[in-house]
């Protein structure tokens, strides 16, 4: 299409607009949203303070969870409205939600007022979707199913000025059966090491002391690029970055944490002393079903060597209760795995159906009640341990990279140790993005409290 550009420059498109981005799902989706933000900002768009001053609204969607979709559904109806009041808002919606054609259509036909749709694999064409809505007046949809190439052109605004994400890849080769990510982002693409350790010397130079490394499965990190590299040896070199002081990462598959890792983990005093290890199941008849590609027995023996060789590991999980065919005997069967590995936290979900995944599809689909109860029974075993874990914090006293002020009292901040214990403390909010040592007099399931020493 043909049409007379209204700016001289696309970089003039935002001078004078605020934008909004609500952001859902994983700590992936966070990431983007701050990419998204640069993009605006290198429009010359301004964050605004609500929806009312917004002139864009970005809605960055996710797809585990079929809560996720209601929740975004419920606010573009919701801005109806507004978008009648103010004819010149742009609403777009990305994420992985755009990545399925079902939902396309469907906000297409119930949301007509959406101006534009676009996917996971072409943030850096924002500019671009924005320019031509503008000037067309038209519904833009723009969606690549899958891209070859990773543009390592985008930066980010960053949330905070002392830790930051950073992508060391994209997509994922597992397709667990319940799982939409291998459809909405992709097969997995790994990011050349030297970019990555680029970023990382770039962020340490600016005063960043914490970095988290994401991907969909950082173990697999690698295995794409012809050269041979693996996440073991990203962590060394991580870890050689004069500045970075903490190294994080998520997520982890179990079938490819190696020797190799763990020892990377063990020797690097930099890397956390923290495993975010998805076990989702402790049946081996569900595991199978899960496509999960571990037997439980599989997994124990790999924790034993991980608490062998880093015995002050704090071991996080997911876990997805009332899978289809999931039995009594299968729940008892995770329950009898959770008593042994003793998690220090989980993230615990109720099965839901995701369309495009052969899970929907299965049979034997466990009643919404016996779900609950399960769930219920699975917290009931989960809470105790974390509180006696935490317990055992008492009296220690522990480094703490102070975050922010806490949620429910601005004379109290909240940090993270090394094993990723959130902290409650009182002290000036001039400590935020600096080290503390905090002695813990107090426990509570999830959280820690004491005081500055």
């Amino acid at each position: 299409m043909k049409f007379e550009n209204k700016f001289e420059n696309i970089n003039d498109i935002g001078k004078g607009k605020k934008y909004m981005i609500f952001t859902y799902g994983c700590q992936m989706n966070e990431h983007d949203s701050e990419e998204i933000a640069w993009i605006l900002e290198n429009m010359g768009y301004s964050p605004a303070i609500n929806k009312e001053e917004s002139n864009l609204i970005i809605f960055n969607t996710c797809s585990v969870r079929e809560n996720a979709d209601l929740k975004v559904y419920g606010q573009l109806g919701a801005l109806k409205a507004l978008k009648r009041e103010k004819p010149d808002l742009t609403i777009a919606v990305c994420g992985c939600m755009s990545q399925q054609e079902s939902v396309r259509n469907f906000i297409m036909d119930k949301f007509k007022h959406v101006d534009i749709i676009f996917g996971t694999n072409n943030i850096h064409k924002l500019p671009q979707l924005i320019n031509n809505h503008l000037q067309t007046g038209e519904t833009v949809v723009d969606i690549v199913e899958e891209s070859r190439e990773i543009v390592e052109s985008i930066d980010s605004h960053r949330k905070y000025d002392f830790k930051a994400f950073v992508n060391i890849m994209y997509g994922c080769n597992n397709f667990c059966t319940y799982c939409i990510v291998p459809y909405t982002r992709g097969r997995e693409k790994s990011r050349k090491p030297e970019s990555i350790l680029k970023e990382i010397e770039t962020l340490a130079e600016k005063g960043y002391k914490e970095i988290t490394l994401l991907g969909q499965n950082v173990n697999s990190y690698g295995k794409n690029l012809k050269n041979p590299y693996t996440f073991a040896q990203l962590l060394r070199d991580i870890n050689k970055i004069e500045g970075i002081e903490r190294i994080r990462f998520m997520t982890s598959h179990p079938k490819d944490l190696s020797d190799e890792l763990i020892y990377a983990m063990r020797d690097c005093d930099k890397v956390c002393k923290h495993l975010h290890l998805p076990v989702q199941s402790g049946s081996d008849k569900i595991l199978k079903n899960m496509n999960r590609k571990y037997t439980k027995e599989n997994y124990l023996e790999l924790v034993k060597k991980i608490k062998t060789e880093i015995p002050d590991i704090a071991l996080t999980t997911d876990i997805i209760v009332g899978f289809p065919g999931e039995t009594e005997e299968d729940f008892e069967e995770t329950l009898d795995l959770v008593k042994k590995v003793r998690y220090d936290s989980a993230y615990t979900f109720l099965y839901s159906k995701r369309e495009g995944t052969i899970a929907a599809k299965q049979e034997e689909q466990v009643p919404e009640d016996i779900k609950h109860k399960r769930f219920q029974r699975l917290l009931d075993t989960l809470y105790p341990i974390s509180y006696e874990i935490n317990s055992s914090y008492i009296g220690q006293t522990v480094k703490v990279l102070v975050e922010d002020i806490s949620k429910n009292d601005e004379t109290v901040l909240s940090g993270r140790t090394d094993s990723s214990k959130l902290v409650h403390f009182k002290g000036n909010k001039e400590l935020i993005g600096t080290f503390v040592d905090v002695k813990i007099t107090n426990v509570k399931t999830f959280t820690l409290e004491g005081h500055i020493v």
